[in-house]
């Protein structure tokens, strides 16, 4: 049986149909909410309800389960976020709920540049929610990556309506010219189903990125040819953009750019380009060429 957290978030979504297609008993987390959750439609999946916080419903929702994908995480939801609580906290009690249960193996998703010592919040708090997993003793693989895209995404799709919304002109934080690694969704659902296979890639952590090394100029001039709009590209001050972020996001909840997402975009965040090719026999899609969820 494998458990995911978050698997009703981007990853999870696609990463479930996968493991299911694949022969896999799949159970998911779901934290309580009044709201309906977005189970993967057509796929047969168990259910198990319970917060991070909650020992006894994770012991619960651990029954049985040998292989444990903890993507939950409160990155996306910006200064509203907790992520002392869910990536922090709740890493360290996924971990050890994780070997309480006997799991045989976790399964983490980080962000490249992950240190405790970073002046970012994400990057110090998936570097602390790292060394819970790693301490657990349940084996592990730890993936760092940097910018996942494809259908439901929460990088192409918000500079998307960015572009669609702004008449005119497009704000490039800094100088736009901070350097990316684009992953397509599909080529990390499948790097993460070979590595439940493979041996090798026990205790092990991976810095991934996509074929093509890009600066986020070059992201946004790629969405705005595919979705046929012009904007003037305007160089912003990275502190500047910030604020106003924070301040727009207090307005409007659903706003599309998070203060944490401007954090990654404070330095290069790259990996070596050969890596999926060479240790999981996976040819990353070019970026251009697959972007077509945008239309």
């Amino acid at each position: 049986m494998i458990l995911i957290t978050g698997g009703t978030g981007f990853v999870g979504r696609h990463l479930v149909p996968a493991l299911v297609d694949s022969g896999q008993k799949v159970r998911i987390l779901l934290r309580p909410s009044a709201e309906s959750p977005k189970i993967p439609r057509g796929v047969s999946v168990e259910v198990a309800v319970s917060g991070l916080n909650d020992s006894r419903g994770l012991r619960a929702a651990m029954k049985d389960v040998d292989i444990v994908y903890h993507f939950a995480s409160a990155e996306r939801y910006g200064a509203r976020g907790n992520l002392n609580e869910v990536d922090v906290e709740g890493s360290k009690a996924v971990a050890q709920a994780a070997a309480d249960a006997g799991v045989q193996r976790l399964f983490y998703l980080s962000h490249l540049g992950a240190n405790r010592s970073s002046a970012f919040p994400v990057l110090k708090a998936k570097a602390i929610a790292e060394r819970w997993i790693i301490n657990s003793g349940v084996n592990y693989t730890i993936f760092r990556m940097n910018a996942i895209y494809g259908a439901g995404d929460q990088f192409t799709e918000p500079i998307r309506q960015l572009l669609t919304k702004t008449p005119g002109l497009f704000l490039l934080p800094g100088d736009g010219n901070t350097l990316l690694q684009p992953l397509w969704i599909n080529d990390l659902v499948s790097t993460l189903v070979l590595a439940l296979e493979n041996p090798k890639t026990l205790n092990r952590i991976y810095n991934i990125g996509g074929v093509e090394i890009l600066s986020y100029r070059e992201i946004v001039q790629a969405i705005a040819h595919k979705i046929k709009v012009h904007r003037l590209l305007l160089p912003f001050p990275l502190g500047y953009m910030r604020t106003l972020t924070l301040w727009v996001d207090q307005l409007n909840p659903k706003f599309p750019i998070s203060t944490f997402w401007l954090d990654t975009l404070a330095e290069n965040r790259t990996a070596m380009v050969d890596l999926l090719p060479r240790e999981f026999g996976v040819m990353p899609a070019r970026f251009r060429q697959s972007l077509d969820h945008l239309q």
